[in-house]
């Protein structure tokens, strides 16, 4: 099987996730970076993208006091209710950087907030994100050329950004250290089984941080699979509460495990519930223990993108199974594409 995933460009950029990891991790400037926030003035941190870039935001906001995940999609369509009387630290994610909503979140900064410092982190060097000037402060990170995805679906570029943002936002760490420990445990992952059969259903579940990872391995199962295998994604608390109506005996749950308490309770009690409930039903654990054992020395929010790993795999393994394009499945549908297109922007409103 591994062989024959080897032709597709996702597949192969899922698996030079450590490597990218390594070598990102030994060449980054972290320190000029941190540095450099630390001389802007502002009174929030907002993560801005869209689709999987505002889910990274999703995750980071999830565990980072002082922030807040604005999805660049939200941004452009009511730009003054949210930038009236705020001065944020805009921190703008984009694999392609030349997405309509990277550029519309550039011109509602333009006209409406044109001192709001801005940091840009794109896996494209020539993109509008990383080489547009702007009249207030402004830094590009440019990530490894790498990680500029080549398959529709965001891979390696996703977990890149989200653990570079993590190294500038969350507490100070030696990050060519951290990144090399997180490509030890990858290969582990990437080495181990590959999942069966695609299911009929999927349900990705988690907590706090993991929560908005399980909405990104979500999103891996349907572009990947076309929306052919209907997905959900809730926290774990949350999908009791009616989402869980969603499963079938064709389903695979798959439950990120947190490493806190109370959260780690509450995910076993769930699990326990659904093998009752659902004896005939998958169920998969993916964190500290697991069916999956994930260890999370540095805390969940770190952890996110091994969990995340695992989706990412099973979505190729499916995708090709069904006979799809796996680096390009809407091919001849015209209905989606790796950079979205035919979005208008329409400037600020009044």
């Amino acid at each position: 099987m591994t062989q024959d995933l080897i032709r597709w460009h996702t597949w192969r950029e899922i698996m030079q996730q450590p490597a990218v990891w390594r070598a990102w991790g030994a060449a980054f400037d972290l320190e000029a970076a941190r540095g450099w926030i630390a001389e802007q003035s502002f009174d929030e941190v907002w993560f801005c993208g869209a689709g999987t870039s505002a889910y990274i935001g999703d995750i980071l906001a999830a565990q980072l006091p002082g922030t807040r995940s604005v999805p660049s999609t939200d941004l452009v369509a009511r730009p003054r209710h949210l930038l009236q009387g705020r001065h944020p630290l805009v921190v703008s994610f984009g694999r392609s950087g030349n997405s309509a909503e990277s550029l519309g979140t550039l011109d509602v900064l333009d006209a409406l907030a044109p001192e709001a410092p801005r940091l840009n982190i794109t896996c494209n060097g020539e993109s509008t994100l990383a080489t547009r000037a702007s009249s207030g402060p402004n830094r590009s990170i440019v990530l490894p050329p790498e990680t500029h995805d080549q398959g529709f679906a965001m891979t390696s570029s996703f977990s890149t950004m989200l653990l570079t943002a993590l190294a500038l936002f969350d507490a100070p760490c030696d990050f060519s250290a951290r990144m090399s420990a997180l490509a030890e445990q990858a290969e582990a992952i990437l080495a181990g089984p590959q999942p069966a059969r695609p299911p009929g259903r999927v349900v990705m579940l988690g907590t706090g941080p993991l929560a908005f990872a399980a909405r990104e391995a979500a999103l891996k199962v349907m572009e990947l699979t076309v929306g052919d295998i209907p997905t959900l994604w809730d926290s774990t608390l949350g999908f009791r509460h009616g989402p869980k109506s969603f499963v079938t005996e064709d389903t695979l749950v798959t439950l990120f495990l947190s490493d806190e308490v109370p959260a780690t309770a509450y995910e076993q009690d769930l699990a326990l519930e659904l093998s009752v409930q659902f004896p005939n039903t998958a169920l998969q654990t993916v964190g500290p223990g697991g069916t999956t054992d994930i260890a999370m020395p540095y805390g969940a929010i770190w952890a996110a993108p091994l969990c995340m790993m695992t989706a990412q795999i099973a979505s190729v393994v499916w995708s090709d199974a069904m006979g799809l394009n796996v680096d390009d499945p809407f091919a001849g549908r015209g209905t989606l594409s790796r950079v979205v297109a035919d979005v208008r922007l329409h400037g600020v409103g009044t």
